[in-house]
């Protein structure tokens, strides 16, 4: 059985998640997700996750392409992924290029995904932002908003 891995935090979950997953689990048989810890996440990436880890793990769990999500806890734990879960391909998206070739000399393959150009959580919260925003305030809220048809 080919074992892949792949890492990250699966916040405002959108299709560029769906299809990078898809592409991994096409490249072996058993796909395993490391999704990062809130902590991991405040601590080291210096981000606020919208979601609760648990809440992004279960949405992962959902997915058909995902096999197995695990904690990733901190940047050096991935060597030991590779041995611990017998990895044979390690993938990330391309934006991470060259920044985890040392996984090689751990005996895995290492693949670059290209990203899905359009999408990114980034974006989304960029575009919500400025989409729902009027000098900073925001349009309209349900209190403003009359139903009634009469």
């Amino acid at each position: 059985m080919k074992r892949v891995i792949t890492y990250g935090t699966y916040d405002l979950f959108h299709y560029g998640h769906i299809n990078l997953l898809r592409r991994a689990k096409a490249l072996g048989d058993y796909l395993i997700v490391a999704l990062s810890t809130d902590e991991f996440n405040w601590r080291e990436k210096h981000k606020k996750c919208y979601f609760t880890y648990d809440q992004r793990k279960a949405m992962l769990e959902a997915i058909r392409y995902v096999d197995l999500v695990i904690p990733e806890n901190n940047w050096q734990q991935k060597k030991n992924d590779m041995h611990e879960y017998h990895i044979d391909t390690f993938v990330m998206g391309d934006d991470w290029k060259g920044k985890f070739d040392f996984l090689k000399e751990e005996g895995v393959e290492v693949v670059y995904l290209a990203r899905t150009p359009e999408v990114s959580s980034s974006k989304i919260k960029k575009d919500l932002y400025d989409a729902n925003a009027v000098d900073g305030e925001t349009k309209t809220s349900h209190d403003d908003i009359n139903t009634n048809p009469d």
